[in-house]
């Protein structure tokens, strides 16, 4: 038992040096995101798991030979380790406010929409997995094509207690490599807690690789943004502001969207529509297609591979004005809509740098505000589980959408939100 006890303490230290010190070289980066995610997100979480394992060893003789004692040592310098995880996340909310205050001047920031949570409160920080509150109704499976595709169906996420008139909207794309992934499955936190506040969200579906060809991706999500604009004041919504969001590829796809308004090569069939967004929140985002080491810093081979392979099907250096196109970093232009970027430092599948060149690119030249935030000790995906850093991250989005949505004279906060949650539905 005493050296079941001493590996297990080890496996705990394992996790509490990758969440800290992330491995960033190929092969290993899928494997340290993978390992260190969670304890990342939700340290105290693991940090009870490890204390509750060790009492359980202990108990059953494991603290009787010299291998129990050395495990109790590393237990404890692991649950420091842990509290300093805990930390760390909850100093997301300074630098979430800092960024929100630089790039708006104090016109968006901590005096700016009440900042108070209306559906993170602390308890779902417990539970950590994001189930849907009752007071959510979803239409589901809209078809914004007319195919009968699933890939081309989104759901709108209204409030039940009160049906919303010309509320502003967010449209979310998931992410998933452009090969996987779902509507149901990310921005769950930020969807709910506007909606909550009286927004109205979309959540879309699009083509996925490696059946689907790029640039098939981005026309999708066009395509939905054309309905949206037509077709959301039939759900309470506002045409007039529609902002965009999303992670890791969708990510990319919603920054790439709203630095390409009415682009005709990607708008096949729909040239007319309107497929400008006024705000965009793209979270840990791809930003470089191209792998060019001075936009993307420590990208591995393994992306562009990937994206020749399996997305793009065509080699970079056979077609690079295609992989430069579907580039937000090589699509910045001064008409740029407001964008609020958040990045993990700790992120080891699109490092850090890929964000710093792009926002670096977007504050030279955009006239619209560009806040911009990187996270200490985040990894990619920081923002899925209702952890204590997404609580913060999600709370800075909701002040720079309504500080954006506000008229100037009006900044009171948002309207009234429901009462206390009546129950948990999963997805």
């Amino acid at each position: 038992m005493a050296w079941l006890l001493l590996a297990v303490s080890i496996a705990f230290a394992v996790l509490v040096v990758n969440a800290f010190l992330p491995v960033r070289r190929e092969p290993f980066t899928v494997a340290s995101f993978a390992l260190g995610w969670i304890p990342g997100e939700l340290p105290l979480h693991v940090g009870v798991v490890q204390i509750a394992v060790t009492a359980v060893l202990a108990a059953d003789g494991a603290v009787h030979a010299w291998p129990g004692w050395i495990a109790l040592v590393v237990v404890a310098a692991s649950s420091v380790g842990f509290v300093r995880l805990a930390m760390v996340a909850q100093g997301a909310g300074t630098l979430v406010d800092r960024a929100l205050d630089e790039a708006t001047g104090g016109f968006i920031g901590v005096d700016g929409p009440d900042p108070r949570p209306a559906w993170t409160h602390w308890w779902r920080l417990v539970i950590a997995v994001p189930f849907r509150f009752r007071g959510i109704r979803r239409a589901r499976n809209v078809d914004y094509w007319g195919d009968g595709n699933y890939r081309h169906k989104l759901d709108i996420l209204t409030r039940r207690s009160v049906r919303p008139e010309r509320a502003p909207v967010l449209v979310y794309i998931h992410g998933g490599a452009w090969i996987i992934g779902d509507k149901r499955q990310q921005g769950i936190p930020m969807m709910h807690e506007l909606v909550q506040r009286g927004w109205v969200c979309v959540a879309i579906n699009y083509r996925l690789s490696p059946r689907a060809t790029w640039p098939a991706h981005i026309v999708d999500c066009k395509r939905a943004v054309a309905w949206v604009r037509e077709h959301i004041a039939e759900y309470g919504g506002d045409p007039q502001f529609i902002a965009v969001s999303g992670g890791s590829a969708g990510g990319h796809l919603s920054s790439l969207l709203a630095l390409t308004p009415n682009e005709p090569g990607w708008q096949p069939g729909f040239e007319e529509l309107d497929t400008s967004v006024d705000a965009c929140i793209p979270f840990y985002g791809v930003y470089d297609m191209t792998g060019d080491p001075e936009r993307s810093g420590a990208y591995g081979p393994g992306l562009l591979e990937l994206l020749e392979r399996r997305v793009m099907k065509t080699r970079m250096a056979d077609n690079p004005a295609q992989f430069e196109q579907a580039s937000p970093d090589h699509r910045v232009t001064t008409s740029a809509p407001p964008m609020f970027v958040m990045h993990g430092i700790n992120d080891t599948l699109v490092p850090v740098a890929v964000a710093r060149h792009f926002v670096a690119q977007l504050t030279a030249v955009s006239r619209a505000p560009v806040a911009y935030v990187e996270l200490p000790c985040a990894q990619h995906a920081f923002e899925v589980l209702a952890s204590i850093r997404s609580r913060h991250t999600t709370m800075g989005a909701v002040r720079f959408l309504e500080g954006l949505r506000a008229p100037l004279g009006d900044r009171a906060g948002p309207g009234p939100v429901d009462g206390p949650d009546s129950g948990l539905l999963s997805h």
